[in-house]
């Protein structure tokens, strides 16, 4: 059947007519397609789109052109929109803000030497803290190494609340004083 009739039974809606175009023009623009793009998913995501398109479009194809050119040219519209599109979605514009956040996510946590010098400099200040009183080390003990509230310290060493703060206190001043006397 000429080409002509099948094009003229599709604007007119026979639904034969649509898959028979399809079925003739299917492998040439997929063809095309793979070989433009070199991606099977690619090349048929634009080649079903070329064909919803052309459909679409029928009433409008001019008989003096190819039909197959004419798919081609749809084609090869379709590809380079979706290359835009593409395009497009690779440079997002990023606010101040999310930069901002980005920074926030880089890796903060300790390098091999970076873990030596903490264990070096927790070994001397231990060696401090072994100074101190033994009331005063059992403070720092529970405040900085147990983490505790000063209200669980106060629990803890059946003591007022006052007296643990006061007790704090003066064993960070007496650590510091033999930290800065070394």
């Amino acid at each position: 059947m000429e080409i002509k009739k099948i094009i003229d039974k599709a604007v007119a809606g026979d639904q034969g007519a649509f898959t028979t175009l399809l079925d003739m023009y299917w492998n040439e623009v997929y063809g095309f397609m793979l070989k433009r793009t070199e991606n099977e998913t690619d090349a048929e995501d634009i080649t079903i789109e070329t064909f919803s398109k052309a459909f679409d479009k029928l009433g409008q194809y001019n008989p003096d052109f190819q039909f197959n050119t004419w798919l081609i040219a749809i084609a090869k519209n379709v590809h380079i929109d979706m290359l835009r599109k593409k395009k497009v979605s690779l440079f997002v514009d990023i606010t101040d803000d999310e930069d901002h956040q980005a920074y926030k996510v880089a890796d903060t946590s300790p390098s091999a030497e970076d873990k030596i010098i903490i264990e070096q400099n927790l070994k001397r200040l231990l060696e401090f803290i072994k100074e101190l009183k033994p009331h005063y080390q059992e403070v720092i003990q529970l405040r900085y190494f147990q983490e505790m509230s000063y209200q669980e310290i106060s629990e803890q060493l059946n003591e007022p609340l006052s007296n643990v703060k006061v007790k704090l206190l003066r064993a960070k001043k007496l650590l510091a004083e033999i930290i800065l006397n070394r």
